[in-house]
């Protein structure tokens, strides 16, 4: 058999539970339930940082965060001496192309592996330098400040997009990929990293895609009884830079959830696109498709809003692998798989060895097919005070957040929408021990020192938030566009 291409397709901050065939009763993905018919669907599969560029890290490098020191949005990823599954594809003859969010820090024109790249960044500091952004002024829609969506004060604001669809970014991203696939030939294997701005915030789907789901008709979040108890610092943060610390509103909430279900199944229109284009190409049955996401979303479940959490809204990801002969048709794993598993697995299947440095993920093949002895993943958002380090194994889950000096230990398969914290609890002192000592011996394996007092958590000083509601708030507007008018913008 000759190498298969590779296809990823990537979307941002998309929720594990937003597949149809995989439960979701009220959203439409027909494309995304191809693929679990077609392939296999990995249940317990989980971001190895609840955040953009970390999450994209590791899977770019098949790492997790303790070793790429990358924690944050704004940390720099890896210098080229460590090679990305792009490089590696590349040194092996593949052609490569990136096409959409990559995120790259801190060069975000960077190519990191790729031999090209099509850019549709989330946050331009100049929309000439942007693919889409060009594509978009050139077709009359320059006055547009926000081409994902009205950001600043209506950040969790639902909204109708501003173009119609056809010029919508995720439209560009499905008509992009579609020619690429278009312009390859059998000759050469190759790889297109597929990546989506989108369901990232503002949920902006566009005319009538909007109204593919009514309020009305959404069901409200998970909230359980004493949910603040659950809550660690960073959803107080977000909560507050999101403009939802002021009351909870239940039809706001069900239009947010609208709004974000209609992206999504606009994504999953692309998908299709992008299917029928592979498989007009003679070439569907050869490659490898992947489908996942850098992290999710509590879309309103504990009263909460955002990323950044350990929690399952934002801490599990769909991850969804297609390739006859590799992953079987219709197949559901439940065993614990992460994004670090994205490079083996391609590797693997391309038939190229690891990099002489080592990975920290496993191939999803074998994992899927019950070859894999590991028993956990794992998961760290920031760093230092601000850390929260989570472990997940096929029963239990255990996280401590730092900013709290706080331990959560929860039943995944008693308790599935984690609503009771069990630490603490008496009946659960051995689970909860046995799980804190595997997370500890396992940074210390990776060189994590900061979390670390010799075999105990550092304990940092509890954080508060301010008390006046109106301070530290977050203004994310695109920094470029000129926003000033004449006789009005001046504030005396």
């Amino acid at each position: 058999m000759p190498q298969p291409n590779i296809l990823v397709f990537f979307t941002d901050q998309q929720r594990a539970d937003t597949i149809h065939a995989l439960g979701n009763a009220v959203i439409r993905t027909p494309n995304l339930d191809r693929l679990c018919a077609e392939g296999t669907a990995f249940t317990s599969a989980f971001s190895p940082s609840p955040v953009c560029v970390p999450a994209r890290c590791a899977l770019h490098y098949g790492l997790y965060p303790q070793r790429t020191r990358c924690y944050e949005n704004g940390s720099p990823m890896p210098e080229d001496e460590r090679p990305s599954f792009m490089q590696a594809l590349t040194q092996a003859g593949y052609r490569t192309h990136g096409l959409g969010k990559c995120h790259f820090t801190p060069d975000r024109h960077a190519l990191r592996g790729f031999q090209s790249r099509e850019l549709q960044e989330e946050m331009v500091d100049n929309p000439a330098d942007d693919d889409y952004h060009r594509f978009l002024h050139a077709q009359g829609f320059g006055h547009i400040c926000d081409p994902h969506g009205i950001r600043g004060e209506m950040y969790y604001t639902p909204q109708p997009a501003q173009m119609p669809a056809h010029l919508h970014p995720t439209h560009w991203i499905g008509d992009r990929a579609k020619a690429f696939i278009a312009a390859q030939t059998p000759q050469q294997p190759w790889m297109l990293f597929c990546s989506f701005v989108h369901p990232h915030p503002p949920f902006a789907p566009p005319n009538p895609w909007h109204k593919l789901y009514r309020a009305p008709l959404m069901p409200l979040p998970h909230i359980p009884p004493d949910s603040e108890a659950l809550y660690t610092m960073v959803n107080r943060r977000q909560n507050r830079y999101k403009y939802r610390d002021q009351g909870f509103d239940q039809n706001l909430v069900r239009s947010i959830k609208a709004y974000y279900y209609a992206i999504i199944s606009f994504i999953d229109y692309q998908v299709g696109r992008v299917l029928e284009t592979l498989e007009q190409s003679g070439a569907l049955d050869n490659t490898l498709i992947l489908f996942t996401s850098d992290h999710g979303e509590l879309l309103g479940d504990y009263r909460c809003f955002g990323k950044r959490s350990m929690h399952n809204a934002c801490a599990r990801v769909p991850m969804l692998a297609r390739l006859p002969g590799h992953f079987a048709a219709g197949q559901i794993c439940p065993d614990p798989v992460n994004l670090v598993d994205v490079m083996p697995t391609i590797l693997a299947a391309a038939d190229i060895p690891h990099p002489a440095t080592g990975l920290d993920g496993e191939n999803l093949a074998a994992v899927a097919a019950g070859q894999s002895a590991r028993e956990y993943v794992y998961s760290q958002d920031n760093d230092k005070q601000n850390a929260i380090y989570t472990i997940f194994g096929r029963r239990w889950k255990y996280a401590y957040s730092a900013a709290d000096n706080q331990e959560f230990l929860f039943d995944r398969q008693q308790d599935p929408l984690e609503s009771r914290n069990f630490a603490g609890m008496m009946l659960r002192a051995t689970e909860q021990r046995q799980m804190r000592e595997t997370l500890i011996s396992y940074l210390h394996s990776a060189g994590e020192s900061d979390a670390l007092e010799g075999r105990n958590w550092k304990v940092y000083p509890r954080q508060e938030m301010p008390r006046n509601p109106d301070a530290g708030l977050l203004i994310q507007d695109h920094p470029w566009p000129d926003t000033n008018i004449p006789g009005y913008s001046t504030c005396d």
